[in-house]
């Protein structure tokens, strides 16, 4: 099934349900998420709107002449999960990765009404033919963990835990 997400389909997904997401995503790993959150706990201004958006926990490799993107696929995501709260209060609507997530993000998803989506993990080449376009947003410090605007289409996601706080893996 095709996708635009917005609130109303979001809440509707269900765990294990699968999608081709069409859109923009915001790449972040961990790095990116410790310097979001120092932006937020010191009241600053952050380098991109947290409100409706959906952050891909990924560090793209470098690109090829005559590519959008190297690879990207996505990036172990319970690293992320000390983070959730400090975003998901600004109005983050999901995140794409891979693997489980501990138990207080999953009830931090279901108590914001979020959606934690997984990637295909070891599909990084592929899922970066998904990629149509790739701008450089925040912390070019960092390298591959900046954060990048990716348009994609047609990418492959299937819903991990769903706004319910229901999962697709055993309870932890």
């Amino acid at each position: 099934m095709k996708y635009k997400i917005d609130k109303a389909r979001l809440r509707a997904m269900r765990k294990g349900g699968s999608l081709l997401f069409t859109g923009c995503i915001y790449t972040a790993r961990d790095q990116a998420h410790k310097k979001l959150a120092a932006l937020i706990k010191e009241n600053r201004k952050l380098p991109l709107e947290l409100k409706g958006r959906i952050i891909y926990y990924c560090g793209p490799t470098a690109t090829s002449q005559g590519k959008i993107i190297g690879s990207c696929g996505p990036t172990t995501s319970c690293r992320m999960d000390s983070f959730v709260e400090t975003l998901l209060k600004k109005g983050l609507l999901g995140m794409i990765g891979k693997g489980p997530r501990g138990q207080k993000a999953r009830e931090l998803i279901r108590k914001y009404k979020s959606v934690y989506f997984l990637a295909p993990s070891g599909c990084g080449a592929l899922l970066a033919k998904r990629v149509v376009s790739r701008e450089l947003v925040a912390f070019p410090e960092l390298g591959p963990e900046a954060i990048y605007k990716l348009k994609v289409k047609n990418f492959p996601l299937i819903v991990a835990i769903d706004s319910c706080g229901h999962s697709i893996y055993p309870d932890i």
